[in-house]
């Protein structure tokens, strides 16, 4: 298993890193140990390039969200929405605190270990590179939780490599019975909205 889906220990040292994230230029803290701490990762620029943000309020979710690049992207492209930004790595959540806070958005973002989140609580749209690499029946266990907790209208963005199962991964949500719509294919990566039947 790599090793950003853990909270690394020892020290962390900060860098900024500069990011495109819609039409919003930004540098956001970063730090080894982090999902794609060195920069923004090509799957994450391919579900941005393909996708707008979400109009009006919006209760958003942010799944696996790394040093935030999705959670300001949302925030950013959209005042009215609430983001909730996910992971399992304590480093992580907070470099998306700091990120989201410096750029004036923290009053809009939660950031929480997935066990921490209200399990009633709902969202209009998901949003998530996913960690495929954590293995399938895992990758299918966080999937089939999280999803649960879209709103009936709500939709899922999700951004899957080609070479990493991003077709039998549809096929998985369609037998689920996910409606499951491949919205782009760039750079060896499928773009996924998920709804409900």
């Amino acid at each position: 298993m790599s090793h950003y889906f853990e909270t690394p220990t020892g020290k962390a040292d900060t860098f900024r890193v500069p990011m495109r994230l819609w039409d919003a230029e930004v540098e956001l803290d970063s730090s080894k140990g982090v999902f794609s701490g060195g920069g923004l990762d090509l799957g994450t620029a391919v579900l941005l390039r393909s996708t707008e943000p979400p109009p009006g309020p919006a209760q958003l979710l942010d799944l696996g969200c790394g040093v935030g690049p999705l959670t300001i992207a949302l925030g950013l492209g959209n005042p009215e929405a609430r983001i909730t930004a996910v992971d399992v790595n304590e480093r992580a959540l907070a470099l998306t605190r700091a990120n989201a806070d410096r750029l004036g958005i923290g009053d809009r973002v939660s950031t929480v270990l997935p066990g921490d989140v209200p399990a009633d609580e709902l969202y209009d749209e998901i949003w998530s590179n996913p960690p495929i690499r954590i293995g399938k029946a895992a990758l299918h266990e966080l999937l089939t939780t999280w999803l649960a907790r879209l709103r009936p209208e709500g939709t899922a963005w999700m951004v899957v490599a080609r070479n990493l199962g991003a077709d039998s991964l549809s096929v998985w949500l369609e037998d689920q019975g996910w409606d499951c719509e491949r919205v782009a294919s760039a750079k060896g990566f499928r773009v996924f909205a998920i709804r409900r039947p």
